[in-house]
């Protein structure tokens, strides 16, 4: 008898069991919609900074040479030593121009003298011929060539005489200007000249060290931030716990077709001379916009092979709008586009998994 009441009470429990569970499968919720986090597009003016390598130079700075061959004679400075303007560094040894200028100076002389002759000769001729009759017009006129002809002749020589005289003194080389000399390639009794093994390198090399010139080059992207008179900062490593202030006082106003840099200068005051020409340099670009400009952070931008682009969300879907990106500055990014607008949407954490189209809230 129990038998036979248990068997129906398990079927119905069974079919009851298959009832409930197909219930469930028919009204199963769908999917929710993915969360994701997004910021409102704004503008401000981004402030930043780069830092470039440059390098120290004098401010002033020549090489010497000889400009007639001679031999050293003398030497009177070496690597290291502090000259003045005008000061006399070497004194150069070319007997040949000596005589030159003995030879030239006799030639002046006898010129000189011939001038003299016919000068003297057309006045005597001149006032004879006041006397009518006594001195016909064509012996004046002859004796006005000579004199004439004597005279361009004592012009000649003198040019003469005053070009050896300049020859003779490229033989003493003095200092340009106030500086430090920096190299010396030569010594007393070597030959120098404007040709040949004595002219390979210069004698030597005159550095101006109170004043430096401190040359960068920028990069075309950065150069619009930068103005004449701008304050920079640098470093050197021999010096690594001060840092230098100067001002831009030149710009080329040009790229370098090789870098696409432009060339920047900087005027530093070195009386203390602690930098030395030569030095490398890292200079600190302070790049303050003009104008404000859209910035994101660097999570927003989601950048390929192909391109760069942001994910902009409008009606609750995704959209990929290229940009040109500009500045960076810690957390944040300068993005350009036509297509985007104040307070535009954007995904905060953009990826290439976010497609165009998706759907979010």
């Amino acid at each position: 008898m129990k038998k036979y009441i248990a068997t129906p009470v398990a079927a119905l429990m069974a079919l009851s069991l298959l009832s409930s569970c197909g219930e469930k499968k028919e009204t199963a919720a769908p999917e929710p919609e993915p969360a994701i986090e997004t910021i409102s597009l704004q503008k401000q003016k981004l402030s930043s900074e780069i830092r470039l390598p440059a390098e120290l130079q004098g401010f002033k700075q020549v090489d010497l040479y000889a400009k007639v061959s001679s031999y050293v004679k003398e030497l009177k400075v070496d690597i290291g030593s502090e000259v003045k303007a005008g000061q006399v560094l070497i004194v150069l040894e070319a007997p040949e121009i000596s005589s030159q200028l003995a030879a030239a100076k006799s030639r002046l002389h006898s010129q000189e003298a011939v001038y003299t002759a016919s000068n003297s000769t057309y006045n005597r001729i001149l006032e004879t011929s006041k006397v009518e009759g006594t001195i016909s017009k064509n012996d004046l006129d002859i004796a006005n060539s000579r004199k004439s002809s004597d005279y361009a002749q004592l012009q000649a020589a003198k040019a003469a005489y005053k070009e050896v005289q300049t020859i003779l003194g490229y033989l003493q080389i003095r200092a340009p200007f106030d500086g430090v000399v920096t190299a010396r390639n030569i010594n007393t009794g070597a030959y120098v000249g404007p040709a040949g093994k004595g002219s390979d390198l210069p004698l030597l090399v005159i550095s101006d060290q109170k004043k430096l010139r401190l040359a960068v080059s920028v990069p075309e992207m950065y150069t619009p931030y930068l103005n004449q008179g701008d304050e920079i900062s640098f470093t050197v490593r021999s010096i690594a716990n001060e840092t230098f202030k100067a001002k831009i006082q030149r710009m080329s106003g040009a790229l370098d077709t090789r870098l696409r840099s432009e060339r920047v200068e900087m005027d530093v005051m070195n009386t203390s001379k602690k930098l030395l020409p030569g030095m490398v340099a890292e200079v600190i670009l302070a790049l303050n916009s003009h104008d404000s400009t859209f910035v994101v952070p660097k999570t927003a931008v989601v950048t390929t092979s192909e391109r760069a682009y942001v994910i902009a969300v409008k009606n609750n879907v995704t959209h990929g709008i290229g940009i040109k990106k500009g500045r960076e500055s810690g957390d944040n990014i300068e993005i350009f586009s036509d297509s985007l607008s104040l307070n535009d949407k954007l995904v905060k954490a953009a990826s290439e998994e976010i497609r165009n189209g998706t759907t979010v809230k």
